[in-house]
């Protein structure tokens, strides 16, 4: 639902429409999408492999994966995105997509990415999330696409603070309307310095 805003006149503007990610169940040909539902182990080695920055283990992590084939196991895992979450905050660890033999040759990798992404932000709002975090790791047209944009470090809340990575992005319902206020002590809000 878009949001809208008092006019000069007083008269409320039209609602501003919400940007939806294509979506997560239209995966590449030959690519299969799912939940990691609480076993992040494979994720983590994946991350490892990649040398991409993870969370630490914790109770209530969410994770969605992208495998390819049809083992005994399920496919071979080949992409994963992690959420960490603190109340109605969250920070997306990667989404991170390694190449692979067995991934045909006209899937892109920041597809799949994409993909990802496009799976966990339903996941992620509907358990109460607001306003996701995220690091770029080049990945600025995916990030924009879903609605994220470049925010400054400060606007970064203390509990995911210290995480690896440059450059910072948010969601914030999808709607990209951000504000740098800080709340005063009181609980009103004042204008960063």
């Amino acid at each position: 639902m878009g949001r809208s805003k008092p006019s000069r006149a007083g008269t409320r503007a039209a609602p501003v429409p919400v940007p939806h990610p294509p979506a997560a169940s239209r995966a590449p040909e030959g690519v299969r999408l799912g939940p990691l539902d609480g076993e992040t182990e494979d994720a983590r080695r994946l991350f490892s492999y990649a040398g991409a920055g993870m969370p630490a283990a914790s109770p209530g992590e969410f994770g969605w994966g992208a495998w390819i084939g049809e083992g005994s196991e399920g496919g071979h895992l080949i992409g994963a995105v992690l959420l960490e979450s603190k109340g109605t905050t969250g920070f997306v660890h990667g989404p991170v997509v390694v190449v692979d033999p067995g991934l045909p040759q006209e899937v892109e990798p920041v597809e799949i990415a994409a993909h990802l992404l496009a799976a966990l932000v339903p996941h992620a709002t509907a358990s109460g999330i607001e306003t996701l975090f995220a690091r770029p790791q080049g990945l600025d047209r995916v990030w924009v696409r879903f609605g994220f944009i470049p925010v400054p470090e400060a606007d970064l809340p203390a509990a995911f603070r210290g995480r690896p990575g440059t450059g910072l992005f948010a969601w914030r319902g999808g709607t990209a309307l951000w504000s740098s206020r800080r709340r005063a002590k009181d609980g009103a809000a004042e204008p960063r310095p």
